[in-house]
């Protein structure tokens, strides 16, 4: 069984220097292929003795069966030889070839069957994690444009220096972390700081790679080379969280190693002592010897595992699911406290409108000129205002005159008279002060986490305040309640929104703790501390900023619908539907998969120690200890398949 390491190739390097197999040669399909041909050759021996066919054709077919069901354990046994080490690949080979010489050909090839059908099973769900550093760098634009004195130059991001002017241009992704220091405009930062709403940027203000500019230009100065940004500093994380989440996943294979040599050193013992020291026939004590390797053979034990985590993945995955692989099935059973990104997480991270507080008119009216007035900006909040006013079907009248204001709001002429739609500092601007009424509305939907906008007619006056904001999941409140009724300690939120809205949105789902306005490095700190406290830890995010978070914590789980590309690879558990209550579904499939899983070792072991004492002790016959064996891993597999029915 081989481990897949994560890397990030030089693109260039890798697709002029390495050649390429053509897909269909891929090993993946080999593999697959090969326990197909295996089981196909198993069926024709059998069926050609039957028939009574030629002795040479059966010997054909249980050859092929042999070629294709040991391939691969061969060449991953030669491979550990050659690294002075043994596994089971190597021993089940053996154990094979010992079935052979002693003409039990069809036990040796089930035995193969089995073990290289496993390996297949577990390589489909492998961590497919070597996409993740593809899917950031897809976030940082290969090249600026640089100030040079009068004029411009486009030049690669990896030649900027600190001190370089970069010019970016409205719709543009910023190439590298800086500081504004001319224009103004609002930035979408939720790929790195997991903020719901575009944040203004002015003079000053520090600005990441990554995120994208919206509506106005700016010129950046470079605060860190690129090898240095924010978004670079990501991709270490995950690179370096992965690394080190797979010395834990060792275990097993120096269990293999040990239990492999074991065997074979104690086999090749029971094959040269006895008839050295008591005159024991040697085809006699040889033929013992086979049968000894033959039922210490850990198929069954090396099958059960599989068995019960391949039959839980599937049942999940109907119900919408997906587990990267068998080891985080059964570290979901050991969380203690989890841990949610808010936007898009506990959110659905799509701007709403949510109140409509009129002064003096019809909520309808007020919706009509707010509409009417946003009608030509795209910012994410008239978007929500537009949608509201049109899924209600209220009027919307082009305006005379728009002009959008960075980060304070838009100013609109409607029938000659002047409307203004945005914060206090826009009012301030055109000379005009809040009432305490007004005051009042704006305060009290900012204190639940909403996004105010407050309306001012020329003629009318103050006539209302809109409150927008990215709107909680229904069933969020809930799948908290749900969680804490499978044991979870402890829930918290973290999030780059602001302390307000993320205090708001934690009250409402019953969360323990928040901690609020972090970037993707604070949330590492945060899951690592919570690991500290409570041990096992599950992340729950769906943006690029949660990936180094989801990575570092003992269980990463994406919302796959709207998750980015590197929080679904990085993740090791993707809820494909966003229902959240699917975690607490997975927590108990994941327990009951684990005492099935101990039945499963506990029986292999025992089957093992049985078989082994029969055939030292009372001269079990390989029939009999195939028949014993092949039972045992028969049984085991069974029991597995019993979580394809499991219900919560």
């Amino acid at each position: 069984m081989t481990e897949h390491s994560l890397s990030t190739p030089n693109t260039a390097t890798t697709e002029t220097n390495t050649l390429r197999l053509p897909a269909f040669l891929s090993t993946e399909r080999l593999e697959r292929a090969f326990v197909v041909l295996t089981a196909l050759n198993i069926a024709a021996s059998l069926l050609s003795e039957r028939l009574d066919a030629p002795e040479s054709l059966t010997l054909v077919f249980n050859l092929l069966s042999y070629f294709f069901g040991g391939t691969f354990g061969v060449i991953e046994g030669v491979k550990s030889l050659l690294h002075r080490e043994i596994n089971v690949d190597l021993l089940m080979v053996l154990a094979a070839t010992g079935a052979a010489i002693v003409n039990q050909w069809h036990e040796g090839a089930i035995l193969l069957f089995l073990f290289s059908l496993s390996n297949v099973l577990q390589a489909y769900a492998m961590d497919r994690s070597r996409n993740a550093i593809r899917a950031l760098l897809k976030l940082r634009p290969d090249k600026a444009t640089v100030r040079r004195g009068e004029g411009s130059a486009v030049l690669p991001i990896e030649s900027l220096q600190i001190g370089d002017v970069v010019l970016i241009k409205p719709g543009e992704r910023l190439p590298i972390d800086g500081e504004v220091i001319e224009g103004s405009s609002s930035v979408d930062q939720a790929a790195i700081t997991g903020e719901s709403m575009p944040v203004n940027k002015q003079v000053g203000d520090e600005v990441f790679a990554g995120t994208v500019n919206q509506n106005g230009s700016l010129d950046v100065r470079v605060t860190r080379l690129a090898s240095q940004s924010t978004l670079s500093r990501i991709i270490q994380m995950v690179e370096n969280a992965q690394e080190s989440r797979a010395k834990t996943q060792s275990f097993m294979e120096a269990f293999e190693q040990r239990y492999a040599l074991f065997v074979i050193l104690a086999v090749a013992l029971y094959i040269v002592l006895p008839p050295l020291l008591f005159g024991v026939e040697f085809n006699e004590n040889f033929y013992r010897a086979m049968v000894l390797i033959t039922v210490a053979s850990p198929c069954a034990l090396v099958i059960s595992i599989p068995a019960a985590i391949l039959s839980a993945i599937a049942n999940a995955a109907r119900r919408g699911i997906l587990f990267k692989g068998g080891a985080y099935l059964e570290q979901m059973a050991t969380i203690k406290a989890v841990a949610f990104d808010k936007t898009g997480t506990l959110t659905t991270g799509k701007l709403s409108l949510t109140d409509a507080l009129p002064n003096g008119i019809s909520r309808a009216d007020l919706l009509s000129l707010v509409a009417s007035a946003e009608v030509r900006s795209e910012h994410p909040i008239a978007l929500a205002i537009l949608a509201a006013a049109k899924a209600e079907a209220i009027p919307i009248h082009e305006p005379q005159h728009f002009e959008a204001i960075p980060g304070q709001g838009v100013r609109a002429m409607l029938d000659s008279a002047q409307v203004l739609v945005g914060t206090e500092r826009l009012m301030n601007a055109e000379g005009l002060s809040l009432p305490p009424e007004i005051s009042a509305q704006r305060d009290q939907l900012e204190s639940e986490g909403k996004s105010a906008l407050i309306v001012h007619h020329r003629e009318r006056g103050w006539v209302g305040v809109i409150g927008v904001a990215d709107t909680l999941r229904p069933n969020a409140a809930a799948f908290v309640q749900a969680l804490r009724a499978e044991g979870i300690q402890k829930v918290i939120v973290l999030t780059g929104d602001n302390q307000r809205v993320a205090n708001a949105i934690a009250a409402r789902v019953g969360a323990d703790e928040v901690r609020a306005e972090l970037l993707p490095a604070d949330k590492v700190i945060a899951v690592k501390a919570l690991m500290q406290t409570y041990g096992k830890v599950a992340m729950v995010g769906d943006g690029v900023n949660d990936a180094p978070a989801l990575a570092s914590a003992s269980i990463g789980i994406a919302m796959g619908a709207a998750g980015t590309d590197v929080a679904l690879e990085t993740a090791d558990l993707v809820l494909m539907a966003d229902d959240l209550s699917r975690i607490a579904y997975a927590m108990h499939l994941s327990r009951r998969a684990r005492r099935i899983m101990f039945q499963n070792i506990t029986f292999s072991l025992g089957v093992i120690v049985v078989l082994v004492i029969g055939a030292l002790g009372f001269n079990l016959a390989l029939p009999l200890g195939v028949i014993g064996h092949e039972g045992s891993t028969i049984i085991v597999v069974l029991n597995g398949l019993r979580l394809l029915t499991h219900r919560a």
